[in-house]
């Protein structure tokens, strides 16, 4: 019998895992506003989402439905979340015009930002909070410092 590999293949060693009230909406949410492709679903006896995997721009995300009685819960029940979920895409502009138009609500448009990405901030439906970049430029931490002071009026 072969070995088991610790982290399977196609997965990372970090994957987020979110909950969702209305989870099955959620996924069809992702694959207009994302582009995400579902890799599969378990429904629990009670026909809620008890676990499902989809791929956005090629990383898993895990999803679950929300279940109080296993204190799972989702951020619009919780009144908001501290976590965001980061995304490099090839273009931020046109994924952020793409994803508001199927319902995201942009928190912050598209800027240059002092570490060299093109970066925005979104919030889906279901109250998950997306920052959302495109790499524009390499940097040092120095240059990265320099540039933080110069943007927020700290540099002489």
């Amino acid at each position: 019998m072969s070995k088991v590999k610790a982290v399977p293949d196609g997965m990372h060693t970090m994957t987020p895992h979110i909950v969702c009230a209305g989870a099955a909406a959620a996924i069809e949410f992702y694959k207009k506003a994302f582009n995400a492709v579902e890799e599969f679903r378990l429904p629990a006896p009670d026909g809620r989402l008890m676990h499902a995997r989809i791929r956005i721009c090629g990383s898993a995300l895990m999803m679950a439905e929300e279940a109080p009685e296993w204190n799972a819960l989702g951020p619009k029940t919780l009144k908001g979340s501290p976590v965001t979920i980061h995304l490099y895409v090839e273009d931020v502009d046109a994924f952020i015009k793409h994803a508001a138009t199927a319902g995201a609500t942009v928190k912050m448009p598209p800027a240059d930002m002092f570490w060299g990405d093109r970066y925005a901030v979104l919030e889906d439906p279901f109250g998950h909070r997306w920052s959302v970049a495109t790499h524009m430029q390499d940097m040092t931490g120095e240059e990265m410092a320099q540039a933080m002071q110069k943007m927020f009026g700290g540099a002489k």
